[in-house]
């Protein structure tokens, strides 16, 4: 039988392992819904959100602090004498997709160029902050338009 605190890490890792799989997935769904229309990627809030989440990432990696989700992760395993990460089914294989062996520099130029990306989905697939169906552009999607014009020049 599993340790309430074995529990609890599971549920840390797995809220980790979605936390992580939402940012990957929020570029992608913006860069693929901004290019067939579809309106719920322009939506500030989950913009904003997705931006805030990666760029707390990134920031955290550039000042060298283990993400507090992994921190409370190690404490709840060491509550239950864990002293690896071998466990439970859903702990093996999150941690197999989640987890990889690298210098933390290396994760902090990774976060920041994918933070990079998020930045350019922002101005290529601007959120609609209010109406702009009566021909109002968001000031993202001025300077796409900018942008835009002068590869065409």
């Amino acid at each position: 039988m599993h340790s309430p605190y074995q529990l609890l890490a599971d549920a840390v890792l797995l809220s980790h392992t979605l936390f992580a799989a939402s940012v990957v997935a929020g570029l992608l769904l913006t860069v693929i819904g901004g290019r067939r229309g579809w309106e719920w990627v322009r939506n500030p809030w989950f913009r904003i959100a997705h931006l805030v989440g990666i760029g707390v990432v990134a920031a955290q990696a550039w000042v060298g602090l283990i993400c507090p989700l992994t921190t409370l992760e190690m404490w709840l395993r060491r509550q239950t004498g864990e002293t690896s990460y071998e466990g439970s089914f859903i702990q093996h294989w999150l941690q197999r997709l989640l987890y990889v062996d690298a210098p933390l520099w290396a994760f902090a130029v990774a976060y920041t160029l994918f933070g990079a990306l998020v930045v350019a989905a922002w101005v290529w697939y601007p959120p609609r902050f209010g109406s702009t169906r009566a021909g109002g552009h968001s000031i993202f999607g001025r300077f796409r338009d900018r942008a835009r014009d002068a590869a065409e020049s």
